[in-house]
Parts: structure tokens; sequence; C-alpha cells
């Protein structure tokens, strides 16, 4: 494979990946700025519409819906359409924390069952050991309680507006700072790659 080749590869795949992140990322601004405009049912009417068109693009643009994103959709779905029907915010918030206590009890579930779930997610991504696999489930499985239970402290001591602020310019730095810390440890495990001609 010739370095131009290469190069344009690895554009596309990071051209790829910046896709996917604002196709992800989109409902959760829709979300902070409906509710800052009108408040937390028009917020969460747009959330869920804007999550809907997000499910569909990612479809689109890319042949398939990713797992997390879809599980995440479904519950918005959900708990969004009970908190418009009942009118008690209460239940959007909960949404943060059902997700990642699902997504926790999927991965530590695998693990107990010796299998490490985040190699069917990510295996075209990354190549790595069976121990590499095994503690970059273990890490995420416990990085989804501590989300849950932030979740939890969040919507309990702050206010709406606050919570929803939170949701997106926290919990989303926090995942960022914490999915670059763990480049040292798919380095570590990393297999190596045969080289293409």
């Amino acid at each position: 494979m010739s370095q131009t080749e290469t190069k344009t590869d690895k554009e596309d795949s990071g051209t790829q990946q910046l896709l996917k992140f604002l196709v992800e990322l989109g409902p959760l601004v829709v979300f902070f700025t409906m509710n800052a405009r009108a408040g937390i049912f028009w917020g969460t009417g747009c959330f869920i519409a804007a999550t809907a068109v997000s499910l569909v693009a990612s479809r689109f643009l890319f042949g398939r819906v990713p797992i997390m994103p879809l599980v995440s959709g479904v519950v918005v779905l959900v708990f969004g359409g009970l908190t418009l029907w009942l009118q008690d915010d209460l239940f959007i918030k909960l949404k943060p924390t059902i997700v990642n206590t699902i997504f926790a009890a999927v991965l530590f579930g695998g693990l107990f069952f010796g299998k490490s779930l985040l190699r069917y997610l990510f295996g075209d991504v990354f190549s790595l050991t069976e121990e590499g696999w095994r503690k970059l489930t273990f890490r995420w499985a416990c990085f989804f309680v501590l989300l849950a239970v932030l979740n939890e402290f969040a919507w309990r001591l702050l206010s709406t507006d606050s919570w929803v602020a939170f949701k997106v310019f926290g919990i989303m730095p926090i995942t960022m700072v914490f999915a670059i810390a763990q480049v040292g440890l798919l380095q570590r495990h990393a297999l190596d790659k045969p080289e293409e001609e």
C-alpha cells in the first residue's frame, strides 16, 4: 500500500470518526439549547426527535446503528415519553442512570462469563490481546458505574437547568478524558498487525 493511500485512508477514518461524534453529540446540543430557551419539557420533546434523527443519520451515513446509541435512543424514547406524558422531569433525569447501569451490567456480566464484550463493539478498531480486552472492558464497566452515580448526585443536588448543563458540558469532557486515559493500555496490549502490501 502506498503512503498516499495510507494517508487517504487515515483522513477518511478521521472524517468518519468526526461525523460519528457530531451525529451522537447533536441530540445533546439540541436538548441543552431547547431546555435553555423553552424549559425541560420542550427540551425533552426535541431531544427525542433529535435522537431519532441521529439514529437514522447513523444508518444512512455509516450503514449501521451502533449498539450503544441504539440502547440510549430506546431509553430516551421511553423515559422521554414518560416525562412528556406525565409532565414529570424525573423520568428524563433517570435516563442516564439507567443507560449507564445497563452498560455496566452487560460488561460485568460478560466478564463473569469469560467474555470481553467490548471486543464485539470495537474489534474492528483495535487489535488487542485477551488480557487487553479484559482490562479495557473492566475499566469501561467501572466507568459506566461512575457515570450512573454522578448522574444520581447531579439530578438530586442541582437545579434542572444545572443538571442539563452538567449532562452536556460535564459528562462529555469526563468521558473524553477517560477514553484518552486508556491509550496507554491500548498501546501496551496491542497486537502487531502484519503490514499490508
